[in-house]
């Protein structure tokens, strides 16, 4: 009966750990996600914004940045955004909205790169249909590139597929098993892709 117990005890021991594991894995791309965007892309002229002030869709708006750098916005008028993260712009906005609204809630979300498209182009290659380089788009997933590379080749070996993601000065390796995604329904690893993402799908080694 102890070794029963002690069995039993151990096998949760383990299983604990593997889902401790998923979860750290998915936290920490989670948090790759906000820093690439927060940290490294810098708002540039042409890139479309969108201002979302928590319960006032009156004052939030969509807009292109302007060739000197700004956007306006409603009660707050004229705003620099060129050269600055989006959190920067966002605490910009509800520093200047305090004097209107008590304790405003902003969001600056990007909709559209196009000041820095190379920076934030997403590339597929490897034992794809069609290896590509394309125009992000925000909630685009690891699903979504693969099916506009056409899918993959009966080369493929899906499930190595990896996921290269530059973080400050280091890029990350994120393993992602595409078979599972695209045989079984399996979306675990089907992680939202950020600008300047690469996934590499290799061949089976015959």
């Amino acid at each position: 009966m102890r070794y029963l117990s002690l069995v039993i005890f151990v096998l949760t021991v383990i299983v604990s750990g593997c889902s401790s594991q998923k979860i750290t894995e998915t936290k920490l791309v989670t948090n790759e996600d906000k820093r690439l965007l927060v940290e490294q892309y810098f708002i540039g002229v042409d890139d479309v914004v969108t201002v979302n002030v928590w319960k006032n869709p009156d004052l939030s708006i969509t807009v292109p940045v302007r060739p000197d750098g700004r956007i306006s916005v409603p009660l707050v008028g004229e705003v620099v955004a060129g050269g600055r993260t989006p959190v920067e712009v966002s605490d910009d906005i509800r520093k200047k909205l305090s004097r209107f609204i008590k304790d405003p809630k902003v969001a600056v979300i990007l909709e559209q790169l196009n000041s820095h498209e190379f920076l934030s182009r997403i590339r597929v290659t490897g034992a794809v249909n069609n290896q590509l380089s394309m125009s992000y788009r925000q909630g685009m997933t690891v699903l979504d590139a693969i099916l506009e590379a056409g899918g993959v080749n009966e080369f493929a070996a899906a499930n190595n597929t990896k996921l290269f993601r530059r973080i400050g000065g280091d890029v990350k390796t994120i393993n992602i098993q595409l078979d599972d995604i695209l045989s079984d329904g399996d979306m675990e690893s089907n992680y939202s892709l950020q600008p300047g993402d690469i996934l590499s799908v290799p061949e089976r080694v015959f």
